[in-house]
């Protein structure tokens, strides 16, 4: 990616949003360069608490063995496969697990996996870097935001700027990963691809701040965002009163 497309957003995004948090991305390869690989999982955790550090600035490849939940590796795109029993994990369990009660039965847990979409992964490892991380070298297929109320505000309506239809963002159910990772994948082959609204996942969101979601979108369709934002709403006085908030004054 040019690296004076990436300074152009930064100096966008900290004119218009302040001090919100820059976006995170990332992209398939098989030669992670000097990214640190993340070791294989020891214990079982939920892969969004990973991309804290992330967030927080440190540039991190996963391969399959780093994933330690079943469905972190199938909506990261590296296995098709879940644990047995799954559609009573989901549902209401049996004698050998508890269950989730994300869906009413198992047989409808069956039937929304039957219709669920599955893209695989496109090399060995999934890197993840933050957007003032990325270099010349690296090709970005999604850019994932975790924003408040206000910023998500921003970003939402932005998305719809250039459209005459009401669907420039979606929030399709499904697992946290899958938000940012596998619906925003399933997007960005389309002729017009929208932004997913998600990380409504209950049991991700211990691993994220109470006042986030997520806001995710391809990223051939995060350029065409970033090209109007000095034309849009963002230069309002509307917009500059929430600016003020998110950057904490009243």
């Amino acid at each position: 990616m040019e690296t004076n497309f990436r300074n152009h957003f930064q100096r966008l995004w900290e004119k218009y949003f302040g001090n919100a948090e820059l976006p995170i991305v990332f992209f398939y390869a098989d030669d992670a360069g000097d990214t640190e690989t993340v070791a294989k999982a020891e214990r079982k955790g939920c892969f969004i608490g990973e991309l804290a550090k992330v967030r927080k600035g440190r540039s991190l490849a996963f391969n399959q063995e780093a994933v330690s939940c079943g469905g972190g590796k199938k909506y990261l795109g590296f296995s098709q496969n879940l644990r047995p029993g799954f559609e009573y994990f989901l549902s209401c369990g049996n004698s050998e697990m508890e269950g989730e009660r994300y869906l009413q039965s198992p047989e409808l847990v069956k039937k929304f996996l039957q219709n669920a979409p599955w893209i695989p992964a496109k090399a060995s490892k999934i890197v993840f870097k933050r957007w003032d991380m990325l270099t010349e070298i690296d090709e970005p297929e999604v850019v994932v935001f975790f924003a408040s109320p206000d910023v998500l505000s921003g970003l939402f309506t932005l998305s719809g700027y250039d459209r005459e239809d009401m669907y420039g963002n979606i929030t399709p159910f499904g697992a946290g990963c899958a938000s940012i990772v596998q619906y925003p994948l399933l997007e960005s082959v389309k002729e017009k691809p929208a932004a997913v609204i998600g990380m409504f996942d209950v049991s991700a969101r211990p691993y994220i701040q109470e006042n986030l979601l997520t806001f995710a979108v391809p990223f051939k369709r995060f350029v065409e965002m970033v090209s109007f934002m000095e034309e849009s709403f963002l230069i309002t006085d509307s917009w500059q009163r929430v600016r003020k908030r998110i950057n904490g004054r009243d």
